[in-house]
């Protein structure tokens, strides 16, 4: 028997034009306009797809209960969605909150490499990568049907993570606002079969 995970980063928190900062788990921001509309276009494609989720999950913060919600919107028939805690966004430390000038400065440019290519944290980040990495195996292996996770760029990467072979051939873990991958399992194991795909 299959699953099929359909994993969602939420929406632009920040405006056309205003600087963005590392926004992780302490900065609770909700959706600004373009979020909206990203979440809304989500939903209208996963709706033109006939997807149909018996399972969403998401994570306990605003900006992912905003975008749940504007894809429920399209998805008459889709189930409440569930707050997960492992799929929080990270907590990145002195970093929060902070332009991304000044995080380059302080981490440099090759620790930030290392966090979009391997997921290695940066120095004084609040991050568990076994533990992400776990949490995510144990989803793959109980679940059935379609999931919708709902979640962020610093949580979503350890779904690849989980298993070395999802992330083969991908120069970053990252997926952009309003950007979904698809993670297919089935008895002969884990295949990815998209990633950091806007409608």
């Amino acid at each position: 028997m299959s699953a099929t995970f359909v994993i969602v980063r939420h929406g632009d928190t920040f405006a056309p034009g205003e600087p963005p900062r590392r926004i992780g788990a302490r900065t609770d921001l909700p959706l600004v306009e373009s979020g909206r509309a990203q979440a809304a276009a989500l939903g209208a494609a996963f709706a033109r797809r006939g997807w149909r989720f018996d399972r969403i999950l998401a994570a306990p913060l605003r900006r992912a209960s905003d975008t749940a919600a504007a894809i429920r919107a399209a998805l008459p028939d889709a189930p409440a969605p569930e707050p997960t805690a492992f799929l929080a966004e990270i907590d990145h430390g002195p970093d929060e909150d902070r332009a991304e000038p000044e995080v380059v400065a302080r981490v440099g440019a090759a620790a930030l490499g290392a966090w979009d290519a391997r997921g290695e944290p940066p120095p004084g980040w609040q991050v568990d990568p076994a533990a992400r990495r776990a949490a995510w195996r144990a989803l793959y292996a109980r679940e059935r049907g379609e999931t919708l996770l709902i979640t962020s760029n610093g949580a979503a990467r350890f779904a690849l993570l989980a298993e070395p072979a999802l992330a083969q051939g991908l120069a970053t873990l990252k997926l952009r606002t309003g950007a979904f991958g698809v993670i297919r399992a089935t008895p002969a194991g884990l295949a990815r079969l998209a990633w950091d795909e806007r409608p």
